[in-house]
């Protein structure tokens, strides 16, 4: 029983992780998008002051999109040179193994 509930466990980290990075991060670039978009005025015209805020927001979306694709880059290349890559007390960081 108790290898069921490990196996469980385990699973559902997965589940969550697929759904962040597989599904999430393809619907923050399809908002960050839609926003410029919305800036460039493409459906309506954008309200005045709006087009600042609405492309201050796309390139939010997009820089978080960026971040997780070069985190998950460094730990995919740094495992493979003996590192570990990591948030110590919220801040990146590399450890040798």
């Amino acid at each position: 029983m108790d290898q069921l509930l490990a196996a469980a466990d385990g699973a559902w980290r997965v589940l969550l992780m697929c759904l962040l990075l597989g599904a999430g991060l393809p619907a923050l670039y399809t908002v960050g998008l839609r926003q410029l978009a919305a800036a460039n005025g493409v459906d309506t015209a954008p309200p005045p002051g709006g087009r600042a805020l609405h492309r201050g927001i796309a390139y939010l979306l997009f820089a978080i999109v960026v971040a997780a694709v070069l985190s998950g880059l460094t730990y995919i290349i740094l495992h493979g040179f003996g590192y570990t890559f990591g948030f110590v007390d919220g801040w990146p960081s590399i450890v040798k193994h």
